[in-house]
């Protein structure tokens, strides 16, 4: 019985962690961003408020959806942080047409 509660959990939590993956990449603007983070590579915060014609704040919030699904990853270099794609974790999760959307050369299998 225990056992069996367990496993529940574990599918449970699997579940909902997907979910929150794919409502990552349910918005249009973060999939802009995934995309200008994947041509230049590791960035700043800072250097994406111009080109995504977005204020700091509203970019940090996006990014910090993007972090928690586990889309990007974040290195701290002093006081600034930057952004990467987490290509594993892009290209396991979602389809070779939507990968290729980020990154035209994702190949997913």
């Amino acid at each position: 019985m225990a056992q069996q509660l367990e496993k529940e959990l574990d599918f449970t939590l699997a579940f909902e962690r997907t979910a929150q993956k794919f409502k990552a990449l349910a918005d249009p603007k973060r999939l802009e961003l995934l995309k200008l983070i994947c041509e230049k590579g590791s960035v700043c915060v800072c250097d994406l408020v111009e080109e995504m014609d977005m204020p700091q704040s509203k970019l940090s919030y996006h990014l910090k959806i993007l972090l928690n699904a586990e889309l990007l990853t974040k290195e701290t270099k002093g006081t600034w942080s930057y952004y990467a794609l987490n290509n594993p974790e892009i290209k396991r999760l979602i389809a070779a047409d939507i990968c290729r959307l980020i990154d035209p050369s994702c190949r997913t299998h």
